[in-house]
């Protein structure tokens, strides 16, 4: 894959609770295999632009672990689908 594919490629999911978000992205292995993988990151304005930094404060950390956990799932439950 050309680096101009991957930067076009889209994330397979994406979960959102308030400021906090979760980005999952398949990726292929060499034997066709798919894995997934996930970044963290919490939404922030600065200004009138909106950013996103993967530093997390005390108060943020009960939605980082809610959506890491739906994040979880979502993995899980893609791997049973693609078995069946």
């Amino acid at each position: 894959m050309t680096k101009q594919q991957k930067e076009k490629q889209k994330p397979a999911h994406e979960i959102r609770l308030g400021r906090i978000k979760a980005t999952i992205w398949a990726n292929q292995t060499t034997d066709d295999r798919t894995f997934h993988s996930v970044v963290l990151c919490r939404i922030y304005k600065d200004g009138e632009d909106w950013k996103e930094t993967t530093s997390f404060g005390r108060d943020d950390l009960p939605l980082v672990q809610k959506v890491a956990d739906l994040a979880h799932s979502w993995i899980y439950q893609e791997g049973a689908s693609a078995a069946e």
